[in-house]
């Protein structure tokens, strides 16, 4: 693989990385402001606030799985295995990278990974 491309990637889980970070920074402000506001109002404020801070739950879930896989990703490219398949050892097409750069499974194997998973 090009180290062109290699430091492209970079850039961009680096810039990724502070996305998800900050995101994940107002998601915890946010959450704050829902235990802190405690259990004032109707019924259906309290409800309310309960569903607020199980979709804040999910999604900070889902950004801390994001942050780890970047940071995996950037462990690859420090050494040296960044664009290989973890399961089959190919490399991973350039084309799927640029989408999800944090990608660690070629296509093949990640649809099979998906296929054994459900």
């Amino acid at each position: 693989m090009e180290q062109e491309f290699i430091e492209r990637m970079k850039e961009k889980l680096l810039s990724e990385r502070e996305i998800v970070a900050h995101a994940l920074e107002d998601q915890n402000a946010e959450f704050k402001k829902i235990i802190e506001g405690g259990e004032k109002g109707d019924e259906a404020d309290i409800a309310s606030d309960v569903v607020d801070g199980m979709l804040l739950q999910s999604r900070g879930k889902q950004d801390l799985n994001r942050l780890q896989m970047i940071n995996n990703a950037l462990d690859r490219i420090k050494q040296g295995k960044y664009g290989v398949c973890l399961m089959c050892k190919k490399e991973i097409p350039q084309a799927r990278l640029e989408l999800i750069p944090y990608a660690f499974l070629c296509l093949d194997c990640k649809s099979r990974d998906e296929r054994r998973n459900r």
